[in-house]
């Protein structure tokens, strides 16, 4: 079986479950499965994909996991108890087909169904993997990886640059996230700094890196106050929630527009930095370089973390732009534990509903964009003041 552990998932998932668990205990939620890779086929897996969720649906925190969690000092201890007992439960996953596609939607309490998406998508790549690329020689991805490791030693200032593992989620397969996050834990350690994923995170003594993803700003479009100001609103709850740990707000979940708009003074100081997604990495960052100025920031005593579709070339140069101006690091996901020689598929899970309502991201990025009703998207595009790109 493909999942091993419930802590094979990104931290991130972990530390919205707490907030939900304090702050949403009653939400209900809905998320659903696109693949976005134009001519994939992926419903011949159906039944292999059930085998894997019944077998992930077993699954239990295994008490020296539990141990790893509480010694994190984010996490509460009442939030530790509640992962004691806690298992995925496949009740709330309706798997079907739609318009000759694979449909998977998740429906339920956000709180028994937050920990399904990254599991599920490192099933579907992995299953996909196996079925595509049957007898695909690895050889070729320990080159590239090893290209890598050259590219980074190569920069005129290596243990600076800094990035993390942000790649669970669209994986080869299970034993190569291994085998890459190994590889570079060991080949160079300054620069590897973490990964997002708790399990090789605990075996390899690795940080777990990662805050906040889309689902925390867009679930609060429901669970806030009135819509345009629903992105303060959650920025307010994980403050109130992590009270200066876990400091880095994402900034695109509406655009930069409205970001920095709602990105206040109060929340500069409140705040380690903020992520970047989508859009243009250079203008982003220079936007935000100057969004500190203007509110008497110094950009030296905060954070700017790059996570868009980055390879070590591209990390680097964004680094080398911005390296003496404001600390820089990096997640790099699809293109560390992916490139193998074989294209990766394009796939995710994003959140849809909550509490009945239609949620949506705008993101600086046209294909990133995320919205089941039309009508609906429009009225948040206006409360945030961001037009449809043209």
């Amino acid at each position: 079986m493909i999942i091993q552990s419930l802590l094979d998932t990104d931290i991130y998932k972990f530390s919205m479950m707490q907030a939900v668990l304090h702050q949403f205990p009653g939400a209900e939620v809905e998320y659903r499965f696109r693949c976005r890779t134009e001519g994939v086929d992926l419903r011949p897996l159906k039944s292999e994909l059930e085998r894997e969720i019944a077998h992930l649906c077993s699954l239990k925190l295994a008490p020296e996991e539990l141990n790893f969690l509480s010694s994190l000092r984010y996490l509460k201890s009442d939030f530790i108890e509640f992962l004691r007992l806690f298992h995925l439960q496949a009740r709330f996953i309706d798997i079907g087909e739609q318009d000759g596609q694979l449909s998977l939607v998740i429906r339920g309490p956000w709180l028994h169904t937050i920990l399904f998406e990254v599991p599920l998508l490192a099933i579907i790549s992995e299953l996909y993997a196996r079925h595509a690329h049957p007898d695909h020689d690895l050889d070729e991805g320990r080159r590239r990886l090893s290209e890598k490791i050259e590219q980074v030693q190569a920069l005129d200032r290596p243990d600076e640059f800094i990035f993390a593992d942000f790649g669970t989620r669209r994986r080869y397969t299970r034993a190569w996230h291994d085998e890459v996050v190994t590889t570079l834990a060991g080949e160079i350690p300054a620069s590897l700094r973490g990964t997002s994923n708790v399990h090789l995170a605990r075996i390899l003594g690795l940080v777990p890196i990662g805050t906040m993803a889309h689902e925390f700003i867009q679930a609060c479009q429901a669970l806030g106050p009135r819509l345009a100001e629903t992105q303060r609103f959650a920025f307010e709850v994980w403050a109130r929630e992590y009270r200066g740990d876990l400091g880095i707000a994402l900034s695109d979940t509406y655009s930069l527009k409205a970001f920095l708009r709602d990105f206040d003074l109060y929340f500069c100081k409140l705040f380690d930095g903020a992520r970047q997604d989508s859009g243009d990495p250079f203008a982003w960052g220079e936007a935000m370089l100057e969004h500190y100025r203007a509110n008497r920031i110094d950009p030296k005593t905060r954070n700017l973390v790059f996570s868009d579709s980055l390879t070590i070339p591209k990390a680097a140069a964004i680094w080398q732009r911005f390296r003496d101006r404001i600390n820089v690091t990096f997640g790099i996901g699809t293109n560390l534990t992916h490139d193998t020689g074989v294209e990766p598929i394009n796939i995710v899970i994003k959140m849809t509903e909550c509490n009945g309502q239609p949620v949506v991201k705008l993101s600086d990025s046209p294909g990133k964009v995320v919205s089941t009703n039309q009508q609906y998207l429009a009225w948040v595009r206006q409360a945030f003041d961001t037009p449809e790109p043209e």
